[in-house]
Order: C-alpha cells, then sequence, then structure tokens
C-alpha cells in the first residue's frame, strides 16, 4: 500500500533537516575557533614566552643559600688598628638526605671529628627531616685542625660540607668591653622585629653596647648562592651562580686607647667607673667601669662555667656603672647649689653663714662633716664650697632656695634626663620633687628633705657620665653637648670618610657669662685652698672640681668616693677635658677619686703611663700598682 505524503509534511522534514545542518555547522565553527584560541595561547606560552616561564622555573628549581658577610671593624679615634676585627673560621653542615642509608655511621663519624656526641647532631636535625636535602648546621667556630680531619675522610662523610663563618675578635677587652659590647645568634624574638630588615635565622648581631648600637651599619650584606636542585633537593648543577657579600662599615670611635688605659689604671681593681669627655664637641675620651669583662668569651666558644660564674657575680661585671648605675651625688651637687644661688640671689655670696659644726632641727642633730675635728666658722659662698660645708648648704637649701628652684636647675644641669650616650641602654638618674613625694609616699615634702638634697644626698640619683655633664655646662658656660662614642663611619674598601659626627646641642641655660665666671673661680678655688689641695697637688696643668662624699645606708665606716674636674681651668673649653671618678662604698675607704683624678690628668697632659704619672706626683706610696696585663 502506497503512503501518500502531502507537500505540507514534506516541507516541514525540508525545514527540520535544514535547521539541524545549521546548529552542527555552528557547533563546528565554535569548536574551530576554540582550538584556533587554545593554539594560539599554547604558542605564545612555549614560543613567545617560554624563555620567561623557563627561566621562572629554573628560580622556583634553586635552593639559595646565604654567604654571610664580614662585620665591619671598630677602631679608636686615630683609626690605625683596630680594636674590633674578624678571623677566620668554619661551621660545619651536612644535607641528612645525601648520607643515603648511612646516616647514623656518618653523624657519629662527624660528631666524633667535632669533638660533640652523636645525640647532639641528632637534636639539631628532627627524625622526620633526615630524609630531606635541607643543610643544617651541626657547628660553628671550628678550627681548622678538625676542618682538616674532615676533609680527610670526606668520602666518607656524603652530606657533609663546611664553610667560612667569620668570628668577631677583641683585642682590647677588660673595661673596653663595657662600650664595645659583643655579638651572638640572633633569637627568636629579635628575629621577628628584625626580619624585615633583612636578618635571617642565622644573622649574627651585636647584643650590646657599640655592637648593638650600631648594628645595622655594622652588619654588611650577605651574599647569595644560587644551586639547581630538583624537587627533592639534589643537586642538578656543580656550578653555582654567586652574588658576592659586602661587608659592613667600619666605625671610628671618639675612644682614645692611650686615655683609656690610663683611666682603666687609674681606677684599677675598686668598684665603681671613670669618664673622660671633650667638654666642647661631647666626645667620650674614655670610659671605664669595674668589675668588666671578657667580650671574646663570647665569640669563641663560650665556657658555660666561665659565663655561668660572671652571670652570677654579686659585683655584676656586666653592668657599665660609668651610664648604667646611678649613685647619690654628694657634694658634687654643691656646684648646682652654688649656681642657683648665684643667679637667684636670693642669698648675698659674699655674706657668711656661721658652722659650729652641728646644727638642730626638726627634733635631731645635724652634723657637718668637719664635726669630730672642729669648726668651719663664718664662711661666705666661695670658702662654703671650697671647704664643702654642709650647714652652709643645708641653710641655703632650705632657708634660701627651696625644693621647687633646686629641682629646677638640676634639671637645667641634665640630671633626672636621658644622657643621650649612643649606647643601647642608659639611666635617666631621678631627681625628686615636692610632688613626686606626694604622690608616691602620700607624705609631705619636709624642709629636712631639702635640707638632705641640698647636700646630693636623700632621693638625687646620678650616674657618673650626668656629673661629667654637669660639669661639661660651666666649661661651655651654657652648654651641654650630646655625648657620643662614635666619630665617624668608613667604607671598608676605601677607608674614605662617610659621615663624621658633629657636635650636637643637647641642653642649654641662658645665664649672665659673669655667672660662668664665678662658679669657675670658686671651683679652681676649691683646688688651691679647699679640701681638694692635698690630692690633687698637679703642677703640670690647673684644675677646677669638686669632691664628693656620699653615704650610704648599709655599710660602715665607708661612703662613694666622687671627684669631677676639668683643666686646664686657664684654658679655652676646646683645650679642656673633663674627668669624673666614682668609686663605690663597697670597696675598702680610702678616698681614692680625687687622686685618680689627678694621675689621670697628669697622664694626658704630660703624655705619661700610669706609672709614669703616679711617679711624678710622688704618689707611689698610697697608689696600688697594677701594671697593664696584656
Amino acid at each position: 500500500m502506497l503512503k501518500v505524503i502531502r507537500a505540507t509534511d514534506l516541507q516541514n522534514q525540508i525545514g527540520s533537516t535544514g535547521k539541524k545542518k545549521d546548529k552542527l555547522f555552528i557547533i563546528s565553527i565554535i569548536v574551530l575557533v576554540s582550538f584556533v584560541f587554545y593554539l594560539l595561547i599554547l604558542f605564545k606560552m612555549q614560543v613567545v614566552e617560554g624563555a620567561g616561564y623557563r627561566m621562572e622555573s629554573t628560580l622556583v628549581a634553586q635552593r639559595t643559600k646565604t654567604l654571610p658577610a664580614q662585620r665591619g671593624e671598630i677602631y679608636d679615634r686615630k683609626a690605625d688598628l683596630p680594636i674590633v676585627n674578624n678571623i677566620d673560621s668554619f661551621a660545619v653542615d651536612i644535607v641528612p638526605g645525601e648520607t643515603g642509608n648511612k646516616y647514623d655511621s656518618v653523624t657519629a663519624r662527624l660528631a666524633q671529628y667535632l669533638g660533640m656526641s652523636k645525640t647532639e647532631i641528632d637534636k639539631k636535625i628532627p627524625v622526620s627531616m633526615r630524609s630531606t636535602y635541607t643543610a643544617y648546621q651541626i657547628k660553628s667556630n671550628v678550627s681548622f685542625e678538625e676542618i682538616n680531619n674532615i676533609a680527610e675522610n670526606i668520602t666518607d662523610l656524603p652530606g657533609v660540607s663546611w664553610r667560612s663563618k667569620p668570628l668577631r675578635y677583641y683585642t682590647e677587652t677588660k673595661s673596653l668591653s663595657h662600650v664595645i659590647g659583643y655579638v651572638g645568634d640572633i633569637g627568636p624574638e629579635e628575629l621577628k622585629v628584625l626580619y624585615n630588615k633583612g636578618y635571617t635565622g642565622t644573622s649574627i648581631i651585636g647584643k650590646a653596647g657599640i655592637e648593638s648600637q650600631y648594628d645595622e651599619l655594622l652588619q654588611g650584606t650577605s651574599g647569595i648562592e644560587y644551586r639547581t636542585v630538583d624537587v627533592k633537593g639534589r643537586n642538578l648543577s656543580n656550578a653555582p651562580v654567586t652574588k658576592t657579600p659586602e661587608m659592613g662599615k667600619n666605625l671610628v670611635l671618639t675612644i682614645d686607647l692611650t686615655t683609656q688605659h690610663l683611666v682603666e689604671d687609674a681606677l684599677g681593681e675598686r668598684i665603681g667607673a671613670a669618664v673622660v669627655l671633650k667638654p666642647s664637641t661631647g666626645e667620650v675620651l674614655a670610659m671605664a667601669s669595674y668589675p668588666y669583662y671578657d667580650a671574646n668569651l663570647y665569640s669563641s666558644r663560650p665556657d658555660a662555667a666561665e659565663l655561668k660564674k660572671l652571670e652570677s657575680n654579686p659585683n655584676s661585671p656586666f653592668l657599665n656603672r660609668a651610664v648604667n648605675a646611678a649613685y647619690p651625688p654628694a657634694s658634687t651637687f654643691k656646684v648646682i647649689m652654688t649656681t642657683a644661688l648665684l643667679c637667684e640671689k636670693t642669698f648675698p655670696a659674699d655674706q657668711t653663714i656661721e658652722c659650729t659644726g652641728i646644727m638642730n632641727y626638726g627634733g635631731r642633730s645635724w652634723k657637718c662633716h668637719i664635726y669630730e675635728k672642729g669648726t668651719h666658722g663664718a664662711l661666705d659662698l666661695k670658702n662654703a664650697l671650697a671647704q664643702s660645708c654642709n650647714i652652709y648648704f643645708w641653710t641655703i637649701g632650705r632657708d634660701y632656695l627651696g625644693v621647687d628652684r633646686i629641682s629646677s636647675y638640676a634639671n637645667d644641669f641634665g640630671y633626672g634626663l636621658p644622657l643621650g650616650i649612643d649606647l643601647p641602654v642608659s639611666n635617666d638618674g631621678f631627681v625628686p620633687t615636692s610632688q613626686w613625694k606626694e604622690r608616691r609616699y602620700h607624705q609631705k615634702w619636709m624642709d629636712g628633705d631639702t635640707m638632705n638634697m641640698s647636700i646630693g644626698q636623700s632621693d638625687t640619683l646620678v650616674t657618673p657620665l650626668h656629673v661629667a655633664d654637669m660639669m661639661s655646662m660651666i666649661v661651655n658656660e651654657g652648654v651641654i653637648y650630646k655625648p657620643h662614642l662614635l666619630k665617624e663611619i668608613r667604607d671598608p674598601a676605601t677607608n674614605e670618610i662617610i659621615e663624621s659626627i658633629e657636635p650636637e646641642p643637647m641642653y642649654t641655660m641662658d645665664l649672665d657669662t659673669s655667672i660662668w665666671k664665678e662658679v669657675k673661680t670658686d671651683l679652681r678655688y676649691m683646688i688651691t685652698d679647699g679640701s681638694a689641695q692635698y690630692p690633687l697637688t698637679n703642677k703640670i696643668v690647673q684644675i677646677a672640681g669638686k669632691t664628693g662624699t656620699a653615704e650610704v645606708s648599709g655599710y660602715t665606716d665607708s661612703w662613694h668616693s666622687w671627684f669631677v674636674g676639668y683643666g686646664p681651668y686657664d684654658g679655652e673649653p676646646e683645650d679642656a677635658v673633663v674627668v669624673v671618678v666614682l668609686v663605690e662604698a663597697a670597696n675598702k675607704w680610702e678616698w681614692w677619686a680625687p687622686y685618680a683624678s689627678n694621675i689621670i690628668f697628669q697622664g694626658i697632659f704630660a703624655n705619661q703611663t700610669y706609672d709614669e704619672a703616679v711617679k711624678a706626683l710622688h704618689f707611689t706610696n698610697i697608689a696600688k700598682p697594677t701594671g697593664r696585663q696584656e
């Protein structure tokens, strides 16, 4: 039977077939375009940008190794021989993955060559990392002899290598260790702070003193060694690409080694401190503190027993007493009292006050230091300072100046304020006020407090450097320049000066010149006709200054001994030096500070050693010969 197809059905079939062909064509076009698009991208990546991707691929597969830079050297002000330099030393590394299945035998032998236990090595390499190709430092400061033993047996030590790791060496130790400081491995907390400045977990950083203060200058720029490795970290190339490290900047200090040795010997083995300062610039020529330590203990292989002994020493050998320990200024404070009285004019300088050796006030007896021997009699300001009469200054402070004026003048001289010295830590000292006592103890400030403050006792505390700054203010007639230890920054390759440190005014006082002249005259009179005329017998240079004896609770018949002075008295500020010596009450009492100061002045201006100065001053019978033990 024939099927009849209508014209309309035929047309529908033809239309349906055409639509399918159109869809197929469109899909084909889309596929073709996509194919061409991705083909173009592939061509671009492989041909046009292929070199860049290959370079990036290489970088991703590179192992980087830091090449430590040598720290800059440190010199004294003559800048001829370094007082801190670097000596060759080695560090030994191991890549555990390169030991294969011989890890235990290799580490056992390596431990034997390095004079350590296998357990110590195992602690440095976690068990989970012993198949990796990461390098682990096993030991630093390895001797050449130990490296030689390793090199002779290197075929039995797969994965073991060594590298240069410079060691810090201090040619000057003793009291200069407090100034220079020392270096050590960076700690986790330090790394958190310094990481963004380019420091790494293997960095060696300054831990104290100049080494810490100027660490970024001394640090230098580490080099980098690149090696191509596979995904497991194994070397694929024996030819590394190296970026050479750059040595840190060299530093020239203000310290004069000859003066430093003189000051160190003059202080001797007495607990205390001494400072020599150029008042016209703020340059510290010498800074000694006893007891001290040897900074090389931290750079070489630390002796744990020796370090523990030092750290447990009750006399605190790590304490720089020149800037970190604060003491009552005692009668050296009377210099500030004298200046205040001349400025305020609340009591005539030529009017006298009678010293009978004792005065009764507030229900107690106040004894002058002359009490056991007699009295001072009637004294004006000049003679009261020369004889250091307590009764005169008790009266002046209580009745004519008052606590607020005294505190204000003390602050003007820099007491109770930052020292500004370029060391990581320093003590601001303290100057009490009536408001402070009320806040601290909920007690009213009494006249007795003012009397104690007037002679440098009670709660007033200063460092030896504060006292040196105070005298500098007088020498400069109204300016204290910021004390500093850095003189110059130099290029390590060319030795050219990159930067010189210029004098920087820190504290100023605008007083009439006549007042400064009068204070200087009175300080000179103290040496020629006052209580300091016996220890300060110096024919080489005219000295002006003030002694001080601070009473300390807890010590019987023993006091802190102070002297602060400058010379030459008749010279220009540019020619002057300020000397401060503080001997703690912990020592046997001998009133040594003024004698030591005289030896220092003699040595500086006569160009003599300690022994020569002692002989020239006829101090042989009272000075304990120390001699420098190099």
